[in-house]
């Protein structure tokens, strides 16, 4: 089954924490500090397979997890850094993070091989902070914790030209008969189901990727039938081609559904709509003039129409070959006109590691215990990392309440030497 869409968890591995130890030795009554640091967690990195074409891999297995850090060990014995685990997917897989949509990172183009999750950085052991008035620190730092995240991974095929158009208007035989693809071909509603792509070579002229999307019907923007699933496809195309049955076959108006088709990705994204189009109105083998006076041949109608507005008609037949050869050349022409860097999207959502710096905290005065009380998610991580009883920690936290405003906060308040703050269960003058 071809899969186009997956929702998968990552996680890169833990720090490993470093580890508080002395040298225990015969001779040596008094050993120094030897706590080894922990090891470096592992990376989540994710790379292109060109052995793949969809993600159903992604259906089986949901979880990815590097590895941890291994803790640190006596005799400053360091711990071993975690493996790194590598995603392998399909190019043109756009990475986006689950809850706001955003893309993390657009696996094409130069993207080969990207570490989405950085493991977490070991911590350092207790060797690193003995101080000649502190010899024998009894405290070592806790490794970096682990980034996870929700992934959604969506696959957008990559193409130059899109072939668009409503249900059985002939898109698919038109497809086989230009390239190398061999897609399923019958008369009835949504043959195609999956993005086929094809590969238009031409004599004196460059040749392009051409990708029939599947038919499209009235609200595919808002998701009817299978509309996002389409659409999708046609994000990274340069120019697309929209393919009407001109001969009217089916009872429908090919002018009527090509307004509608462009309704329908304008109403999807602003910007596929102005990409540049052409028109191939097929099936005029089936088209027959019945010779009453006020009969309108149905292609000089859409050209009547749509020329005037610089959207180019091209008279074919998908069956005959009919007109195929002079719309080929034109598309290779257009192109040449376009942009040849690949359509990758931009960037949108940075995986950083904050240690907390976006988190809250506040800074208020309890009358009732005439205290000034620091509280908040910020306050409680650096507390879980900092030791208050030791020199070097008592100086780290002091700084800490500098650099984030919280002396100036205090003093707003109107704090005076000998008053009293209060941070979770430790009190100061």
């Amino acid at each position: 089954m071809f899969a186009d869409r997956a929702k998968i968890y990552i996680r890169s591995g833990k720090g490993g924490d470093g580890h508080v130890s002395f040298r225990r030795e015969k001779y040596v009554p008094n050993g120094g500090p030897d706590g080894g640091d922990g090891g470096n967690g592992g990376d989540v990195i994710f790379e292109v397979d060109e052995g793949l074409n969809t993600l159903t891999d992604f259906r089986h297995i949901r979880k990815y997890c590097a590895e941890d850090g291994a803790v640190g060990g006596k005799k400053n014995k360091r711990g071993k850094n975690g493996d790194d685990i590598i995603v392998k997917v399909p190019e043109g897989t756009v990475l986006k993070e689950f809850e706001t949509g955003k893309v993390i990172v657009d696996m094409s183009g130069d993207n080969r091989r990207v570490t989405v999750l950085k493991g977490g950085k070991g911590g350092n052991g207790n060797q690193h902070y003995a101080t000649p008035k502190m010899q024998a620190p009894k405290y070592a730092q806790p490794g970096q914790p682990s980034l996870e995240l929700y992934v959604q991974l969506e696959l957008k095929v990559i193409a130059d030209v899109g072939l668009v158009g409503y249900p059985n208007v002939g898109k698919s035989s038109l497809l086989t008969k230009v390239s190398n693809a061999r897609p399923q071909v019958a008369n009835y509603h949504f043959t195609t189901i999956n993005p086929h792509l094809g590969v238009v070579d031409l004599d004196d002229a460059d040749g392009f990727v051409i990708a029939d999307i599947p038919g499209l019907i009235d609200g595919a923007s808002e998701g009817v039938g299978l509309g996002h699933d389409f659409l999708r496809h046609i994000e990274r195309t340069k120019a697309t081609i929209h393919v009407v049955d001109a001969s009217g076959s089916e009872g429908r108006d090919p002018v009527a559904d090509i307004y509608a088709i462009n309704k329908e990705l304008r109403a999807y994204n602003e910007d596929l709509a102005n990409r540049p189009m052409v028109i191939a109105a097929n099936k005029c083998d089936l088209i027959y003039p019945d010779g009453s006076p006020d009969y309108i041949d149905p292609i000089e109608k859409i050209k009547n129409e749509f020329e005037p507005k610089g959207i180019k008609v091209f008279k074919i037949s998908a069956l005959t070959g009919e007109g195929i050869k002079e719309l080929l050349y034109y598309m290779s022409n257009l192109l040449k006109t376009l942009s040849s860097e690949p359509v990758v999207f931009e960037q949108e959502y940075v995986v950083s590691r904050d240690n907390g710096a976006n988190e809250p905290f506040s800074v208020d005065y309890d009358e009732k215990e005439d205290e000034y009380v620091i509280e908040g998610p910020r306050i409680e991580r650096m507390l879980g990392y900092t030791n208050l009883e030791s020199e070097k920690g008592f100086v780290f936290f002091q700084n800490f309440m500098k650099e984030n405003g919280i002396l100036e906060m205090l003093e707003d308040l109107g704090i005076k030497d000998g008053d009293t703050v209060r941070i979770y269960g430790h009190s100061f003058e």
